[in-house]
């Protein structure tokens, strides 16, 4: 079974909305051709699934999956004037569209997963002969921070590795996905590096790097007994500080992966 994640809801859905395709899905951008039918899985809130819209109208459409029906709420009212695309609150593995897709796409989303191979089975069931795949997920293993985070914040992190771990989580998802896709039956599998680099001169830097003060805001981990939640506080108010005076740099590793359904 995939691990219940507990998001707080405005947070989440404000990190999801800061989202855009030319920004946070940049490599899939020239692939995207005018009248794609197109399936999202893990949309969020639709912000990445609404540049594709764009992208492939007026003749193609997008339609966005998730699982959290309080994101696909949020994402009906913001995104309401994109014509050809639907938001729909489903689990993937209990949908069952009318008719196949052109491209189906997932970001961020089979990290979170402890059944990563099943969801791409059940992906390719969905995509037409000849249709494309396009993945993109983290090595949470390969995170980079120069200098380094206080170390309340490096413990922290790595008992999130470890929580996420212990629930079948795949923490370097993105170094496997390639061989996910050869197995679950796709061929001509692509890797794209897609590294999100985020410099301390930069405009979104605060906010970019600022994301793990964030995840350590939820109290999930305290509350399955992997963490005090003093060292949790405490980790928020050290990170926090590190970022505004030390923090030069964070690379998220990140890969794009694609592959075709023959």
């Amino acid at each position: 079974m995939n691990k219940e994640i507990k998001r707080d809801g405005q947070t989440a859905n404000k990190i999801f909305d800061n989202r855009s395709l030319e920004n946070d899905y940049r490599t899939l951008v020239p692939i995207l051709k005018e009248g794609m039918k197109v399936l999202d899985v893990g949309c969020g809130t639709g912000a990445i699934s609404k540049g594709v819209a764009e992208r492939v109208r007026p003749s193609g459409s997008v339609t966005g999956i998730d699982t959290t029906e309080a994101f696909i709420i949020s994402g009906k009212e913001t995104y309401k004037s994109v014509s050809n695309l639907e938001l729909i609150h489903a689990d993937l593995f209990q949908y069952e569209p009318k008719e196949k897709f052109d491209l189906i796409v997932s970001a961020r989303t089979l990290q979170w997963l402890s059944t990563p191979k099943e969801a791409l089975i059940k992906m390719k069931s969905m995509l037409k002969p000849g249709g494309l795949i396009s993945i993109l997920d983290y090595n949470h293993e390969a995170l980079e921070w120069k200098p380094a985070p206080p170390a309340s914040m490096q413990q922290f992190y790595a008992t999130f590795l470890r929580w996420r771990a212990d629930a079948g989580m795949n923490n370097h998802i993105a170094e496997d996905l390639a061989d996910y896709l050869k197995e679950a039956g796709f061929t001509d599998i692509e890797v794209v590096n897609s590294d999100e680099v985020y410099k301390k001169a930069e405009d979104n830097f605060l906010s970019k790097v600022g994301i793990w003060a964030k995840v350590a805001g939820s109290t999930q981990m305290v509350e399955e007994g992997y963490l005090d939640d003093m060292d949790r506080l405490k980790a928020i108010e050290e990170y926090n500080h590190w970022i505004e005076t030390d923090a030069e740099l964070m690379v998220m590793k990140l890969n794009e992966v694609r592959g075709i359904n023959r």
